[in-house]
């Protein structure tokens, strides 16, 4: 008696456990299919072939879903796609980092500055969200803030060519032509003959 029931719970997990393994395997051969198709620039379809295992609750297929509708081109799909991934994982930075590409595209900067601005809550010293906050203030010549978040990636890594670079372009903008120097000298240290370098220069002699 003893021995049947062991193997009726064989039996049972058995039969519990085989369309999930067969489900997962349909997954990972849809992600696999998706790559390939990507890579040949067919987004769309690469797209299409996770719809065919698409489950509302899956993080992993939603951000996917996000990244290759945003390169499409279908920014109101991708955002709903990321939108899910963020539900379904609140704290991921990847998904908010992926959304703010559709919201970007369609020039919805109030939500890109607020999405930066969760990321910065979480992780105050991300130098992603910082760099790319400040290109959003920048952008908008608002230079005043552009400066406090070039600020904060110059003095995370002091000799990193992107964040001296714009660092240096905002405080010509700011009137501060002593520390512009300075910085533009610096970025010629990492980049010798950088022609945006030497036109700052040019602009201050």
């Amino acid at each position: 008696m003893v021995f049947l029931k062991r193997n009726i719970l064989v039996l049972f997990a058995i039969i519990t456990i085989t369309p999930q393994i067969f489900a997962q395997s349909n997954i990972i051969a849809a992600f696999e299919k998706s790559y390939a198709l990507e890579k040949s620039g067919d987004y769309k379809k690469a797209a299409d072939e996770l719809k065919k295992v698409y489950s509302n609750e899956s993080y992993e297929i939603n951000l996917r879903l996000g990244w290759l509708e945003y390169n499409a081109g279908l920014f109101v799909e991708s955002s709903a796609h990321y939108q899910k991934a963020i539900n379904l994982k609140p704290y991921s930075e990847e998904a908010k980092f992926g959304i703010i590409y559709p919201k970007a595209a369609q020039g919805k900067w109030t939500e890109v500055i607020k999405l930066y601005d969760e990321i910065l809550k979480n992780a105050p010293s991300n130098t992603t969200a910082l760099y790319r906050l400040g290109l959003v203030y920048y952008g908008q010549k608002n230079y005043g803030k552009a400066s406090t978040y070039f600020k904060k990636v110059v003095d995370l890594y002091p000799f990193d060519y992107d964040g001296l670079l714009m660092y240096a372009w905002t405080n010509i903008y700011l009137g501060k032509k002593r520390e512009a120097k300075v910085l533009f000298n610096k970025v010629l240290m990492l980049s010798p003959n950088d022609e945006s370098a030497l036109s700052g220069l040019k602009i201050l002699n």
